[in-house]
């Protein structure tokens, strides 16, 4: 039988009151007792990386699997790559999630539409985010759940509260409304939010593995080469390893005239 929207959302309120009553451990618990699929975003991040190594501790393999969000260029060499070895040495399936446009033909056609207003994402329109990573994610996971029949997905994201104010707020476990349905329960688990940088990389030469290279030649962070939320360190990284990226990513910024760091200074700035 068909739920309407009303229905699932009482469901989902339901369960709310059920995680906050039972907590986060014994909910965790639960779900891979009922079978549900676990899925590990991975990156190819320190973050990601130990987030995997948690859940393998946790969860059982038919039910674990981990996807990657390719950004083609605008990340960092190796990512995709990373992110599937630890994916095969573990046995478990490996998915990649490709968007049906870049990040610069998002800006190219929002500027064609809007020239008036920013053409690039930032903190409040994080279209990168998104329409680049979460939107083909989720599809991708749908169809897997679908064809192997799991009913409850848990969304598992490496995000640590000592990263930023924001992720310091985000509740370690909940429903996502948006996206379950009437075939599937989503759920948000955040396994690593309360680790250290250093726990992190502990946690992995722990494990006898390495992180990604881009640790070891200077990078405090791995995600695209140039992040509207990139440190000045980062910003100088990737400006000095991948030069001609750099242009690529000037030559926009002034075509639109508008910037795509949240400090609204030009890259190039940033990386001189």
């Amino acid at each position: 039988m068909r739920l309407s929207r009303d229905q699932i959302e009482a469901n989902l309120k339901q369960e709310t009151n059920r995680i906050q009553a039972e907590g986060m451990d014994a909910t965790i618990q639960r779900l891979v007792n009922e079978g549900a699929l676990f899925v590990s975003n991975h990156s190819g991040g320190k973050d990601s990386q130990v987030m995997l190594i948690k859940l393998l501790e946790l969860v059982p393999k038919h039910q674990l699997i981990v996807i990657h969000a390719s950004l083609g260029k605008m990340e960092w060499p190796g990512a995709l790559e990373h992110a599937e070895k630890q994916a095969t040495e573990a046995q478990l399936p490996f998915i990649v999630a490709t968007a049906s446009k870049t990040l610069f033909e998002m800006v190219e056609r929002r500027y064609k539409a809007r020239p008036e207003v920013p053409s690039w994402p930032s903190s409040a329109t994080r279209q990168c985010t998104s329409d680049l990573k979460r939107g083909p994610i989720q599809k991708e996971v749908r169809q897997y759940a679908k064809q192997n029949g799991f009913t409850k997905i848990v969304n598992c994201l490496g995000l640590r509260a000592k990263e930023s104010t924001g992720r310091a707020k985000k509740k370690p476990l909940t429903l996502n409304v948006k996206a379950s349905t009437n075939v599937a329960t989503w759920y948000e688990w955040l396994p690593v939010h309360e680790l250290t940088k250093y726990e992190v990389f502990a946690e992995i030469a722990r494990s006898g593995q390495k992180p990604h290279f881009a640790y070891t030649i200077g990078n405090d962070r791995l995600s695209c080469i140039f992040c509207l939320f990139g440190s000045e360190n980062d910003i100088k990284n990737g400006a000095r390893h991948h030069p001609k990226l750099l242009s690529e990513y000037d030559s926009l910024e002034k075509k639109t005239g508008y910037t795509m760091h949240m400090s609204r200074i030009p890259l190039v700035e940033i990386a001189s």
